[in-house]
């Protein structure tokens, strides 16, 4: 009689294809979130600019998220209530994408940037967070991270 044995082995991050990477990025804060009390759902496409909503267990809230691989953003976001995902450090953050964009008004020029101020494309990125803005975030700060997720 042979056994059925299935081998666990640690996927490469770098040999995912695009839509391996959303999903696998997907499972590590939907684990972060599970912490917070949140059921997380993944969506087949971009809801109402979602990549998933999150669900809290008090049956109240209910988040819709964005997720990204650095701190991103983008006007077709704004005035949707949508909450942007992005990790940084060791940690996920959190945040309502209105007051991120507030937040970056504050404390960088981003928002003079021909790659913002283009009405085509009208967003902007980076992995790069200076002290001033990273230190207005703290509030959105979750985590940790759970093992290696985003690698560039």
């Amino acid at each position: 009689m042979t056994e059925n044995h299935t081998r666990f082995e640690k996927v490469d991050y770098k040999t995912l294809n695009a839509r391996q990477k959303e999903l696998f990025n997907f499972q590590k804060i939907a684990a972060t979130l599970a912490d917070y009390g949140f059921n997380c759902i993944k969506l087949a496409d971009d809801w109402q600019g979602a990549d998933f909503l999150a669900y809290h267990v008090n049956g109240t809230s209910t988040l819709k998220v964005q997720l990204k691989s650095r701190l991103t953003i983008d006007r077709r976001y704004s005035g949707k209530d949508i909450w942007m995902a992005f990790p940084h450090g060791g940690h996920w953050y959190l945040v309502k994408h209105d007051c991120l964009i507030e937040k970056v008004l504050a404390n960088t020029d981003w928002l003079s940037s021909s790659s913002w101020k283009d009405k085509d494309k009208g967003k902007y990125h980076s992995i790069s967070i200076n002290p001033e803005l990273l230190e207005s975030l703290t509030e959105y700060k979750l985590g940790p991270i759970y093992g290696l997720v985003l690698q560039v």
